[in-house]
């Protein structure tokens, strides 16, 4: 099972991940972190773990365990 771990007080709403999910699993959350910015969240959907959303985030925000 695949585990998504996202740093969401580090998010920066670039949204990179979003799009890039090919599962459209990565979501943007109605609630604002620290930083005043919607962050992202996984839906808890059929992950495969490609990592395509940790390799895409600029910031390293967002980790992939399989």
């Amino acid at each position: 099972m695949t585990k998504i771990k996202i740093k969401k007080d580090r998010c920066k709403g670039c949204y990179l991940c979003v799009v890039n999910c090919p599962n459209g699993l990565i979501k943007i959350s109605p609630e604002l972190n620290i930083r005043g910015i919607k962050a992202v969240y996984f839906s808890r959907g059929k992950c495969t773990g490609c990592a395509m959303c940790a390799a895409i985030c600029p910031d390293g925000v967002i980790e992939v365990f399989k």
